[in-house]
């Protein structure tokens, strides 16, 4: 790496300037109670969740350090780990002494563990952004066990939606029937248009689609050299299409025309990695059976699962699911779904016990979908010894009182307000 060229990508990415009416992350409150612990932070998630704004933002506001540098920019293609005591070298000589390291999206470098942990261990501190799970696990478990504390970033959370752009509501302990039809239109668009924080703010779905198109070649078809990229979209296609729903890595192994379910299985690997898709086993006591059983799939965002895949009318209800979804995960709870005689869509496991059962449904205004939905939960309850579970809707709130058991059924736009994420 010739130095000179460093030092002008480095002098270049100085010219940050903080984007115009952002939207305030409630992950930015949870990274300031560890700015002053030795630990690295780590911000994990998928492409233009936010990581670089969060980064930045906390770098503005904790210090003027320059200590910065973005390794997803296209000349640094050329930077191996040997470049890394040439960039320490760079730095300095460009903004003095310093102890305060921003790095983004460094697991574009093999081997960038090893510097990250001499400088930690020389009583620097360090701000790192990745957006593959894997790469940074894979090398924070290797040689930074319990030197570090990883965030992972999500696109917006309704809640967020809603504090940008109605804060007010946000602090009231009731609703009036005006607050309750805002919160309900917020609630609409939500739906309609996810979380991807510049989707949101302009609505331009060629923005979507060259992120996802960045996703599926930069950290899958270059980074694990795949030889055809239709077999990878054909499957983006199918589980977009279908989240929700159950599979099987040999039935889609079928339909996409591939030989092997192994290919499959790494491919789904990939696409959850990178945190494009999320996939649930059916819980069994067993792990190998719940390894080989079917799976659900799940999105990281409304409006990518419109874009990307095939939608009917009647499949409001599996992007309902998805939204709690994705709650669930910003809460990092451990998700299953549960499937005997009948189903339940999510059960939550804390330590070795279910804690939670809950339901997905646009309404129980239906006799018959409502006797679903109810039957499902409380086979859920009755098998993990609950004494309470929750079905979630798009507007109704009741109490119900079965088999001595009691279902609360609220609407998915309060829960999400109720939210700790």
């Amino acid at each position: 790496m010739d130095r000179e060229v460093l030092k002008q990508i480095v002098i270049d990415q100085q010219e940050y300037k903080a984007p115009q009416n952002f939207f305030k992350r409630a992950l930015a409150d949870k990274m300031m109670e560890f700015v002053k612990d030795p630990s690295i932070l780590i911000l994990s998630g998928i492409r233009r969740s936010g990581k670089s704004t969060l980064q930045r933002l906390l770098q503005r506001e904790l210090s003027p350090s320059e200590y910065y540098l973005n390794f997803d920019d296209e000349r640094l293609i050329q930077f191996q780990v040997e470049h890394f005591q040439l960039l320490l070298e760079v730095l300095v000589e460009l903004f003095g002494a310093g102890s305060i390291f921003y790095f983004d999206e460094i697991q574009n470098v093999k081997g960038w563990e090893r510097f990250i942990r001499r400088l930690y261990e020389q009583g620097n501190k360090i701000y790192i952004t990745g957006s593959n799970a894997n790469l940074l696990s894979k090398e924070l478990g290797t040689h930074l066990t319990g030197r570090y504390i990883l965030f992972e970033v999500y696109p917006l959370s309704f809640k967020e939606i809603v504090s940008h752009h109605s804060p007010d509501l946000l602090e009231k302990k009731r609703f009036s029937t005006t607050d309750v039809g805002m919160i309900r239109h917020h609630f609409a668009n939500y739906l309609k248009e996810g979380g991807i924080p510049e989707y949101v703010k302009y609505g331009k779905t060629e923005y979507l689609r060259d992120l996802l198109d960045g996703i599926l070649y930069r950290d899958i078809i270059a980074r694990y050299k795949l030889p055809d990229e239709k077999p990878l979209r054909e499957i983006v296609y199918l589980l977009a299409s279908n989240v929700g729903k159950e599979f099987s890595y040999s039935k889609l192994s079928k339909t996409v025309g591939t030989s092997s379910s192994n290919t499959i299985s790494s491919y789904c690997d990939y696409l959850e990695q990178c945190y494009l898709f999320f996939f649930l086993h059916k819980y069994n006591h067993s792990l190998k059976k719940q390894i080989i059983s079917n799976k659900k799939c799940y999105m990281i965002d409304t409006a990518l699962i419109r874009i990307t895949g095939f939608r009917t009318s009647e499949d409001r209800g599996r992007i309902l699911e998805n939204v709690v979804l994705l709650n669930l995960k910003r809460e990092r709870k451990e998700v299953y779904f549960h499937k005997e005689s009948k189903e339940c869509d999510f059960i939550i496991r804390e330590g070795n016990h279910i804690t939670q059962a809950i339901q997905v449904t646009v309404s129980l205004s239906d006799e018959q979908v409502k006797n679903r939905e109810v039957s499902g939960l409380v086979e859920a309850m009755e098998a993990y010894h609950l004494d309470t579970g929750l079905i979630l809707t798009e507007y109704e709130e009741a109490t119900l009182e079965v088999d001595n058991r009691t279902i609360h059924i609220l609407p998915i736009w309060k829960w999400l307000l109720q939210s700790n994420t």
